[in-house]
């Protein structure tokens, strides 16, 4: 007995060592692992929403294209809804940025007093037919009186015998806001009026409506609809950029980013990235007017 017991305690022992050194081998392979792993994983991604005005949609989805692929670890969310829709959720902190296409309302302030505005761009509200339309110009006050309901029928201001379909925005978005403040001086839109909700509602439907008026951003006029030249004092102003930039169209207002305070990270870094002369050439190509 004595003598198996010599025999088998080196054999023991060997197995034990063995498993040792196994298990080493094992563990530091593990750690291997975890430090290449650690070394070759890609970046996190940071995550940023955006959400609002309609006008100035299209120019955050093309600057939010550009952004992302010079920094593949940035996922940026665009929506619309609204201008109102945009600062009521960056207010309550379900996105990050706030867009916007008017000032922000004294009750807004009121209610998120920590509220900070970025003026990214410059925007001309223009006045669109349809295409076939004869009528090139209007005053003020003529658009003010067919949204008011005291000019029905287009023959009232020079054009052919056909009764005018006013169309224009819903109450959240920040377009029909101005237009009702700078054009309307806040008095009410006739009780016919059609409201659509979003720039691209409203030009598809003058577009189709022969006897349509509306109003959108610079931004969605083409040659698919007639835009109309304000006259002021005989003077034709036409709603180009160039009259914006040069403080001659009379319907003109400020697009905004909005934050939750300054801003800051991604969201700082975005509209940092507007404001650069990449940034702003996207605004050219939208139609709008750069303000850096």
């Amino acid at each position: 007995m004595s003598s198996t017991s010599k025999r088998t305690a080196p054999v023991g022992l060997t197995a034990l060592v063995a498993c040792c050194l196994l298990g080493a081998a094992f563990l530091g392979g593990c750690v291997g692992s975890e430090t290449d792993n650690a070394t070759t994983a890609p970046a996190a991604v940071t995550k940023l929403a955006i959400t609002g005005s309609t006008t100035v949609l299209p120019l955050a989805e093309q600057a939010a294209e550009a952004y992302m692929d010079a920094h593949p670890d940035a996922d940026i969310q665009v929506s619309g809804g609204g201008s109102s829709v945009g600062v009521q959720a960056v207010g309550e902190g379900t996105a990050d940025i706030g867009m916007a296409s008017r000032d922000l309302k004294d009750s807004e302030r009121e209610t998120y007093p920590d509220l900070v505005s970025d003026v990214v761009a410059r925007d001309g509200i223009a006045v669109i037919v349809h295409k076939d339309n004869p009528v090139a110009s209007l005053t003020l006050a003529q658009i003010k009186a067919i949204y008011k309901g005291g000019i029905t029928n287009w023959n009232e201001v020079g054009g052919g015998d056909l009764a005018i379909v006013v169309v224009g925005r819903d109450s959240s978005s920040g377009t029909r806001e101005f237009f009702y403040e700078s054009v309307m001086g806040k008095e009410e839109f006739v009780a016919t009026q059609l409201e659509k909700n979003s720039n691209g509602a409203v030009k598809q439907t003058v577009e189709q409506t022969p006897g349509a008026i509306g109003y959108v951003g610079l931004g969605y006029v083409d040659a698919a609809i007639g835009s109309i030249a304000i006259d002021t004092g005989g003077v034709l102003v036409e709603p180009t950029v160039d009259n914006v930039l040069a403080g001659k169209y009379p319907v003109a207002r400020s697009l905004l980013m909005i934050t939750q305070g300054e801003a800051a990270g991604l969201a700082k870094d975005f509209i940092d990235f507007l404001l650069s002369a990449e940034g702003q050439q996207i605004v050219a190509e939208e139609g709008f007017v750069p303000v850096a």
